[in-house]
């Protein structure tokens, strides 16, 4: 199967399973990355029927269970879904290590593409009048840059339980400091990568982003010369650091655009370009870079500047895929 068409079926198949209405295909076309656009000729629209015909026998031929039908008596026409109780699969049990290969696995997928254009359809089919329940659809992590410089040597020392030394820059430090730490593990949180251990110099509890490690870190000592405590929680613990502290993003956005955005954003006026200028309150900017990126070029970040930062990197990171 051809990378795009088998891009453009996965997109599909979250899109369906992210509502509990029946989608047209007009919708479907308007709102799923990869279908031949609606440009008012008889040949677009006799390719998209095509399309997505063969599309729609695929997915059955595959034993996705996908419904055809209508969400109320007043609709005049057909739409789709996907029978979610009947697509997922029954409760599988994993060992400890068979769990955790499955975790990094997920954490290292690169197909910031193919997430973020599922996001789109979402966020378009939301903005389309169609009843998008959040909490059924796919949990796609934020792209994630696998290929981090520091990741495999803080990984591999977390696994050998060995002492770990590093140059480390913070953003309010001119020069970086050194570093010795008791790596327990490494965790992805909002799109970026963290060491999590025990900082043997300041004796406490540390996370550090491994994109401020200057150089290569080093491991030393023999292996197995510490256990990370039972009950630490590494998730929780960089979540703590931005957990509750609230931040103001302004972005300006094209008048027409970002309708789920503006659901939840004050009105700051008009810009002198004649964008609208919004305001949004978050306890999680970087969650809120990946649904702005997601809007492309509709809507443009004006401040805090790392959030600005965060958002440039993630079109960056899909302009270079596509």
């Amino acid at each position: 199967m051809a990378a795009k068409r088998a891009e453009r079926l996965v997109n599909l198949v979250i899109a369906l399973l992210g509502t509990r209405q029946y989608v047209t295909a007009a919708k479907i076309r308007a709102t799923v990355p990869g279908y031949e656009p609606d440009d008012g000729s008889a040949r677009a629209d006799e390719a998209f029927k095509r399309m997505f015909e063969r599309d729609k026998a695929e997915l059955r031929e595959m034993g996705v269970p996908l419904e055809t039908g209508r969400t109320s008596v007043f609709d005049t026409e057909d739409g789709y879904r996907i029978a979610r109780a009947d697509y997922e699969l029954p409760e599988i049990t994993l060992t400890g290590e068979e769990a955790a290969a499955v975790g990094l696995a997920l954490r290292l997928w690169e197909s910031a593409q193919l997430s973020g254009a599922a996001h789109s359809a979402l966020v378009k089919l939301k903005a389309a009048g169609v009843d998008v329940d959040t909490g059924r659809t796919i949990p796609l992590q934020p792209p994630l840059d696998s290929d981090e410089p520091s990741f495999e040597p803080c990984y591999a020392a977390a696994r050998d339980r060995r002492r770990l030394e590093f140059d480390y820059r913070r953003p309010d430090e001119a020069t970086p400091a050194r570093r010795s730490v008791e790596p327990w593990g490494v965790v992805a949180w909002h799109g970026r990568w963290y060491l999590v251990g025990f900082d043997l110099d300041r004796t406490e509890r540390r996370s550090f982003r491994l994109s401020r490690v200057v150089g290569t870190p080093k491991a030393v000592g023999p292996p197995n010369a510490f256990e990370p405590p039972e009950d630490v929680d590494l998730a929780a613990m960089v979540a703590g650091q931005f957990g509750g502290e609230e931040h103001l993003v302004v972005v300006r956005a094209r008048p027409g655009t970002a309708i789920g955005l503006r659901r939840h954003a004050t009105s700051l006026g008009p810009a002198d370009d004649g964008d609208d200028r919004l305001q949004l309150r978050t306890t999680e900017p970087f969650r809120l870079a990946d649904q702005l990126a997601a809007y492309g070029p509709d809507v443009v970040v004006e401040a805090p500047a790392e959030v600005r930062a965060a958002v440039v990197a993630r079109l960056t990171r899909l302009a270079a895929m596509a």
